[in-house]
């Protein structure tokens, strides 16, 4: 999540929207965004997940399960639109993240589950961009650095990893099908060896 942050190039005093801000990543991302001095904005499918992503740090939370939930966030910025978009599920919310992007906002995909249609011009018209972020794919330097922002922010009280599901090791199959088919996040899925 700090990769994420750092290519899309975020600056303090911006707004960032965090989808699926309740799971694991999305909350350590809400805690990062707000200690970096963000204006944070989370996503979640439930009233305890919003709950959850409020504790976190995140300044408003949007359930993303309401139909209306774009026009909320518009709403939420004056329509003058979001800065950076951290994207955990693209191919379900890339085309409104577009919509939602403030001029020369930025989106950081972290995630995707499948293929998903866009139009260039909701990104031409606004001079925006769209980049990837495999963690994998990260440099030795990049990783380290991430390490070094995660630890001094445990060390510092500001990030707190949540505890969500766990599972003894010989139920991995069943806990990637829960992270799949489950309801919705709730902190960090854990395999307990």
């Amino acid at each position: 999540m700090e990769l994420s942050l750092f290519r899309a190039h975020a600056k303090a005093g911006e707004s960032v929207l965090i989808h699926g801000a309740s799971g694991g990543v999305g909350i350590a991302a809400c805690q990062l965004s707000r200690s970096l001095g963000l204006r944070v904005l989370g996503t979640a499918g439930t009233v305890e997940g919003m709950e959850l992503v409020l504790k976190n740090g995140a300044h408003q939370a949007f359930n993303h399960r309401e139909k209306d939930y774009v026009t909320k966030i518009k709403e939420a910025t004056n329509n003058q639109g979001i800065n950076v978009i951290i994207e955990m599920l693209s191919n379900i919310n890339l085309a409104s993240d577009l919509q939602m992007l403030s001029y020369g906002g930025r989106v950081a995909i972290v995630g995707c589950r499948g293929p998903i249609e866009i139009h260039p011009r909701d990104i031409m018209s606004k001079e925006s961009s769209i980049s990837g972020v495999a963690l994998f794919f990260a440099t030795q330097e990049e990783t380290a650095e991430c390490a070094v922002a995660l630890f001094a922010g445990m060390e510092a009280g500001w990030l707190k990893p949540v505890i969500g599901p766990q599972y003894p090791l010989e139920k991995a199959s069943q806990a990637h099908e829960d992270i799949i088919t489950g309801p919705a996040a709730a902190g960090k899925i854990v395999l307990i060896m």
